[in-house]
């Protein structure tokens, strides 16, 4: 039932922003309407903004993604996989220098990477790093903090040790797959979680497409659209739900809820993490945005603000609620919290911000 009722509601609010947005490009006056019209504007400019700003990453992902299926086979994951723990996990927090993508298009990238046999928990540690670990954002969050450099260099402190963690907690603790089953999977087992002995099984049954790596070239470029556009509509009607409720809660937070709480510790930085989950900015400009409160809220809220937003916003929860079991996507939102909370909190009494 709550699966049916999902599904309906994304529907719906899909439809919904369709009709908004065929308001906007034909010129309607939504004055008209109940609300009050500047609020209105507003809204309509957050909503296209986060659309467009996070649209182009997700076709790259979703391309990227179909790439994988069509030219990568299962055994080259495989092999190119580091087998040793650690470096696992320091492969996955540094794969973004290398493939630098927004959370949106790393999605399903890591989906289709982990079908292929990379080991769960270095698929996930990639979707929390990325987005902060590469040289894009750095180069945005050095021109964004120009005068307070320890704070840009902590960003990326952080995020870092955030992600070594969280492999290393995924490593030992996580015992299944977190990938939902495929819709038309009837018997998958696919085991990416690993025994006591650290030693990872997985068990791949190939029937949900045909053997990749082979086949004419012409039949690989062939099939490559046609796995992007299912990729694409899979994760796109939960990118433009994501915008439509971040865009409402943009325009509702007034700055005066801002002044309320900068001056407290604690809730700074439980203010800005909510902040920053609710805005569900694209991490190459969310630097801009932090810096803009500079004068507001002490330097650790707004790292606080720089390293959850990028790890964790509520456009990505819709789409890892897509691809992920919704009890791994809880566990997984609190763990990003509480780690990244302690961790602000203690550069801040090393003095590290």
């Amino acid at each position: 039932m709550p699966n049916v009722l999902m599904r309906m509601a994304t529907v719906a609010a899909t439809i919904c922003c369709a009709a908004l947005i065929i308001l906007i490009f034909f010129g309607r006056d939504l004055s008209q309407w109940s609300f009050d019209a500047g609020e209105l504007q507003n809204f309509k400019i957050v909503f296209l903004s986060i659309i467009l700003e996070a649209l182009p990453f997700l076709l790259v992902g979703v391309f990227i993604s179909a790439l994988l299926q069509s030219f990568v086979s299962d055994k080259l994951i495989q092999k190119l996989t580091p087998r040793n723990p650690i470096a696992g996990v320091l492969f996955g927090s540094l794969l973004g220098i290398i493939l630098p993508l927004c959370e949106c298009g790393m999605i399903p990238i890591v989906r289709r990477l982990i079908r292929k046999g990379l080991p769960a928990y270095i698929g996930i540690i990639y979707i929390v790093a990325g987005p902060i670990i590469n040289p894009v954002v750095f180069g945005a969050t050095m021109a964004a903090f120009r005068t307070n450099r320890d704070l840009a260099y902590s960003r990326f402190y952080l995020a870092f040790l955030v992600s070594v963690t969280i492999g290393l907690i995924l490593y030992y603790f996580m015992k299944q797959n977190p990938l939902k089953a495929e819709r038309h999977e009837h018997t998958h087992n696919h085991s990416v979680a690993h025994t006591h002995d650290h030693t990872h099984s997985h068990e791949h049954h190939h029937h949900e497409h045909p053997p990749q790596g082979k086949g004419s070239l012409i039949k690989k470029l062939a099939d490559t659209p046609a796995h992007a556009a299912e990729e694409f509509f899979d994760m796109g009607k939960y990118l433009i739900l994501g915008s439509l409720i971040t865009a409402l809660m943009q325009t509702l937070v007034t700055r005066a809820s801002f002044a309320a709480v900068a001056d407290q510790e604690l809730m700074s930085h439980l203010f800005m993490m909510g902040f920053a989950y609710a805005l569900s900015l694209c991490s190459t400009s969310d630097a801009f945005v932090a810096s803009s409160f500079s004068n507001m809220f002490p330097p650790a809220a707004l790292l606080s603000f720089l390293v959850f937003g990028p790890m964790l916003d509520l456009k990505n929860t819709l789409m890892m609620l897509a691809v992920f079991r919704k009890k791994f996507v809880l566990k997984f939102s609190l763990l990003i919290a509480i780690l990244v909370l302690a961790g602000s909190i203690l550069f801040d009494h090393l003095g590290f911000v």
